[in-house]
């Protein structure tokens, strides 16, 4: 267990004394940028409408995407949601006197709760990493952070990236109906084509990138492909239980004390496996597409209700490295929190989160 004390608002000289060392870290390890991935339901298609829009019209629903986000940022704030704010903040911060800036870049996805959304994500994330890779004169480190199934979608990417030839054409075969028409077969989404051809490319500049990946109150869903990854390292808002294992969620859960957050993250905790919302019927194709993905992804879960999966209380995945974290002086009111869900892109622990990184990735003769 890792005890967390909030600095000082406004932030104190330590806050930012700790940003610039885990700044100086960074640059010495070469970190080129930070990606930051938003959860479910903060993103820009929560519903999946502008998703099947940009079928037809990309434009219009790229430009309808954005102004959807903007609302979203504007009712949200930070709380479980990495704004343009936090992401400025945060480059601002990290500059030492000699360093280069390391970018910190927001990455969005559309945030819907079910397997073909993360997959989508996971799919515009590898394209967008592509491109960053082919700005970089020579190898470079990046930093992914995820906040809940934006974890989830870096699960995917690293499955995608680490994945054999065998493996990847399994994933295109089972999502084929979602980005490919039935009606001649035209490709409506051209990022999962160029995806999957630069997949093929072992000597594409992204092969040479390693991700470090960082999650914050991600739910146990996927599996992780160690090749797809240099280094992962999650957090968990954690208070260990009256009775159990002292790394077990609480159960059963108590509504009053999941409005103060008082045992921990409850989302990461509920939003576990075998918890999708189907994608809405009237899009047949991308029903389909997820009902495959569900048989490839979970094919080894065991199916259970969800009142039996929580009984199982887990709270760490078998991979990586995974700090438990109290997080002290939680708001008495949920809609800040959200049930302990929402601290993690809280600007107020930024300075934490970042020392952390350094010390489990650039502090312990890591190369």
């Amino acid at each position: 267990m890792l005890p967390a004390v909030p600095p000082t608002d406004p932030p104190s000289a330590e806050f930012t004394e700790q940003l610039r060392d885990a700044g100086a870290k960074y640059s010495d390890a070469d970190v080129a940028a930070i990606y930051c991935i938003h959860g479910t339901f903060v993103g820009n298609d929560m519903l999946g409408l502008l998703t099947e829009l940009s079928r037809f019209a990309p434009s219009l629903s790229k430009q309808l995407s954005k102004v959807g986000k903007r609302l979203i940022d504007l009712a949200t704030g930070e709380a479980g949601n990495y704004t343009s704010g936090f992401t400025k903040l945060l480059e601002r911060s990290l500059v030492t006197d000699n360093g280069p800036t390391i970018s910190v870049k927001q990455f969005h996805w559309s945030s819907q709760n079910n397997h073909i959304a993360r997959a989508d994500g996971a799919i515009r994330l590898i394209d967008q990493l592509a491109n960053f890779a082919e700005t970089l004169d020579q190898p470079k480190s990046v930093q992914l952070w995820g906040h809940s199934h934006g974890g989830n979608v870096m699960a995917l990417a690293s499955q995608l990236l680490g994945a054999n030839r065998q493996a990847r054409d399994e994933f295109f075969s089972a999502t084929n109906s979602f980005y490919r028409s039935r009606a001649g077969g035209r490709v409506d989404m051209p990022v999962w084509e160029r995806v999957s051809e630069l997949l093929e490319d072992a000597d594409h500049p992204l092969r040479q990138l390693s991700l470090d990946m960082v999650t914050f109150g991600t739910p146990i869903r996927y599996s992780w492909n160690a090749n797809g990854y240099a280094r992962l390292l999650h957090f968990i808002h954690h208070r260990p239980p009256l009775q159990g294992g002292e790394h077990n969620a609480p159960i059963p859960l108590n509504p009053l004390r999941a409005l103060r957050a008082n045992d921990g993250d409850y989302v990461q905790q509920i939003g576990i496996s075998g918890t999708n919302f189907a994608p809405l019927p009237l899009f047949l194709r991308t029903l389909q597409a997820d009902w495959r993905l569900d048989k490839l992804l979970e094919q080894e879960v065991v199916r259970e209700n969800i009142v039996t999966r929580l009984r199982h209380a887990t709270r760490v995945p078998d991979e990586g490295t995974t700090l438990l974290v109290d997080y002290a002086n939680v708001s008495p009111w949920p809609n800040r929190h959200l049930f302990g869900h929402g601290l993690y892109t809280l600007r107020r622990w930024m300075a934490l989160h970042c020392r952390e990184i350094a010390n489990e990735f650039y502090s312990r003769g890591e190369t």
